[in-house]
């Protein structure tokens, strides 16, 4: 059995060249869309989903400092990021650490600059807020997620869940 225990460390890519100074990365949420239903046979309101269909998602970076590719993430254009993270995992059987590879693809535009706080000997804390416009999840080299709202396509663990909804449009 293995133990999910920490995030040992990550970095995070653009066009291969690698952001230093990141400090943390805040990874979008996924919220379904709803549609309130009522009305005979139902006793009250309830909440349907749609399936596939999200709300829009936003990411945040934080930055320890200002610094010249930071700066290039808030050119007014489609930015993909490359997020590789290596979690400690630990197999309980075994008695054995093991590292377990996560990488998040996110196509996104930046929509928020940070600017942060100037004071002798301290971080800046600058930060950018990004609308996500694509986002794929791979566990150890595996596609587990994939959140493409422009193509319609919602796949998680192997199902992509607006398939159907593309063929009753004939895409």
């Amino acid at each position: 059995m293995k133990f999910q225990e920490t995030v040992i460390n990550f970095a995070v890519y653009e066009d291969k060249t690698e952001f230093m100074g990141i400090a943390d990365v805040q990874l979008p949420d996924l919220t379904s869309l709803t549609q309130q239903l009522s009305g005979a046979g139902i006793a009250g309101n309830i909440e349907a989903i749609i399936p596939g269909h999200f709300e829009a998602m936003t990411m945040t970076m934080n930055f320890r400092t200002t610094t010249a590719a930071a700066l290039k993430l808030s050119e007014p254009r489609r930015h993909n990021i490359d997020i590789r993270v290596a979690n400690q995992m630990e197999d309980t059987v075994a008695g054995k650490i093991q590292v377990e590879s996560v990488k998040h693809v996110l196509v996104v535009i930046p929509k928020k600059d940070g600017g942060g706080k100037l004071a002798a000997a301290s971080a800046t804390d600058a930060s950018g807020e990004y609308a996500v416009r694509y986002w794929a999840t791979y566990v150890d080299g595996k596609k587990i997620r994939e959140i493409d709202p422009m193509n319609s396509i919602c796949l998680i663990n192997g199902t992509d869940y607006l398939v159907d909804v593309r063929k009753a449009l004939g895409k």
